[in-house]
């Protein structure tokens, strides 16, 4: 069974595009724009995710350490685009609620520090996009989404934002939320501004983060109007391999233990797939859950919609995402293998993954869908940039 095709458009000028990626991780971003764009700079704290990265794109842009050491002579020039996933750990609504002042998320300053640094040199970025969890909006009741949008505004950005699900593209539920920046001098074509708010793109939750920005940010706000997908022609069935080589099935035992962590709600859903008389493709996630008394127990629960829950890293207490494979009265499970969850995230077979299990599932469930990345590039970035390139040249 093979992933869907990802190969990114050309873009339409002759020079490529340029961009920096900061929390770089396997080269997501990279893989999402791709033809058209020229990396000139990649940073990641992590050693093993950065030897991935190298073994996919080269190590010739790639700088592996803390973006607190990377000087601002290290970017050259001016870049089009500026890319930051920063992590989401003190973010997420499954984490300790740091926000930005969290060991982990905290790291956007350093960041936007070095972005200050190419600013104050008269060597801006033409554009920000800072990506992360949508629990950014929520954190700290909204001060810390605020926050981050101030920060843009004072360095002379106008900015927006979007919520996509990769749904749309993928058969993977994960909604991201993308933070789009463009210098306060930056001509927009007007087909890419909309006069209010436009689902699915803008969601309740960033409507009322909007509602939390000052006047002076709320005033450089702008609702990105970005074109509707087509529709997603994969399902999760579709991404499953016949015979992965880095998993194995669960034993009867293990399977029918599995089994019996199910409330009956979700063992209705699987006595429902068993007289389907096909192959059905579920995926479950373990939870803890309250019981009738109240007791926190730990809980299976299956989804059949041909979709996979959101991947997580296996830290922190996360579970890893298990394949139920129902075909009558059969039942196996297992976990899901490296490279479904790659194709999950939109990457090619050819993408190559670390040798060990856990890696792999760590440096894709902490990527950026590339699909999304394509889309976005496609429909929003590309035509700004080159919009302002048209000027320049004119």
């Amino acid at each position: 069974m093979r992933a869907a095709n990802t190969k990114p458009r050309a873009n339409s000028t002759t020079e490529s595009l340029s961009f920096w990626e900061f929390f770089a991780g396997g080269g997501l971003v990279r893989a999402g724009l791709d033809t058209g764009w020229s990396c000139k700079f990649a940073n990641d704290f992590d050693l093993k995710k950065g030897r991935v990265y190298q073994d996919n794109w080269g190590d010739k842009e790639l700088q592996i350490g803390d973006v607190r050491k990377v000087p601002t002579s290290d970017l050259s020039g001016v870049c089009d685009l500026a890319w930051a996933s920063f992590p989401c750990q003190d973010l997420s609504l499954a984490g300790g609620g740091a926000g930005l002042k969290g060991e982990r998320s905290g790291t956007f300053w350093p960041f936007w520090n070095l972005m200050k640094g190419v600013i104050k040199d008269n060597r801006a970025p033409r554009m920000i996009v800072l990506e992360n969890v949508c629990g950014t909006l929520t954190s700290h009741g909204g001060k810390d989404f605020a926050t981050i949008c101030a920060a843009l505004h004072k360095e002379n950005y106008r900015l927006g934002a979007v919520v996509v699900d990769a749904e749309l593209f993928v058969p993977q539920s994960r909604p991201r939320l993308f933070v789009v920046a463009v210098q306060k001098t930056a001509m927009i074509p007007d087909s890419l501004i909309s006069a209010t708010p436009i689902k699915p793109w803008h969601t309740d939750a960033l409507q009322t983060a909007y509602e939390n920005l000052s006047d002076a940010v709320k005033a450089s706000w702008i609702w990105w109007r970005v074109a509707a997908p087509g529709r997603r022609k994969l399902g999760l069935a579709d991404l499953v391999e016949d015979a992965p080589d880095d998993v194995e099935w669960f034993t009867a035992a293990a399977t029918k233990q599995l089994l019996g962590m199910m409330t009956p709600i979700n063992h209705a859903k699987v006595t429902l797939a068993k007289g389907l008389g096909s192959p059905v493709v579920g995926a479950i996630y373990k939870r803890t859950r309250p019981n009738k008394d109240g007791e926190r127990v730990q809980r299976a629960e299956v989804r059949f919609d041909d979709i996979s829950g959101c991947l997580r890293t296996p830290a922190g207490g996360s579970s890893r995402q298990v394949l139920l494979i129902v075909n009558g009265q059969s039942v196996r499970a297992r976990l899901i293998s490296s490279r479904e969850t790659a194709r999950l995230m939109g990457l090619p077979d050819t993408y190559k993954l670390p040798d060990n299990y856990n890696e792999s599932y760590h440096l894709t469930g902490d990527g950026v869908v590339v699909p999304v990345v394509r889309h976005l590039a496609a429909h929003l970035f590309e035509p700004i940039l080159n919009a302002q390139r048209a000027i320049v040249a004119s």
